[in-house]
């Protein structure tokens, strides 16, 4: 059991923005980087293969491919270092981790996409 005073410091520090996605998803993590004394904002897009619970210490870990090398980055779920993270699609998948794109290449890394159902034209005119 966790001491009161340790949950209630560690509480500050938990962004109350939090994107939700899921392990499958599709996402766009805009990441701040500072160089020398210039700080920018860097895109890091790809598909979720791991995410890791336990309060401020929650990460989540995102895999691209790059010129046909692939790119895994680990980032800290409540971190102050980046500004949003953008769901692109949601992946339908059966598994928490998805390790096993690692080996694969080419169209059979793929992930299936939930497609979300389009508003209809009557409920846009009806709004």
């Amino acid at each position: 059991m966790r001491n009161a005073a340790i949950q209630h410091i560690e509480a500050k520090f938990l962004r109350q923005d939090v994107t939700v996605f899921n392990t499958g998803d599709s996402v766009r993590v805009h990441w701040k980087v500072k160089e020398g004394e210039k700080e920018r904002v860097q895109a890091f897009e790809g598909i979720v293969i791991r995410k890791t619970k336990g309060n401020h210490r929650a990460t989540f870990t995102v895999r691209k491919l790059s010129f046909g090398v692939g790119v895994e980055r680990v980032f800290p779920l409540h971190s102050p270092r980046y500004e949003k993270i953008e769901v692109l699609s949601r992946g339908d998948v059966n598994r928490k981790r998805l390790f096993y794109l690692r080996a694969l290449k080419g169209k059979a890394a793929r992930v299936d996409v939930i497609e979300e159902p389009k508003p209809s034209k009557k409920a846009a005119s009806a709004s």
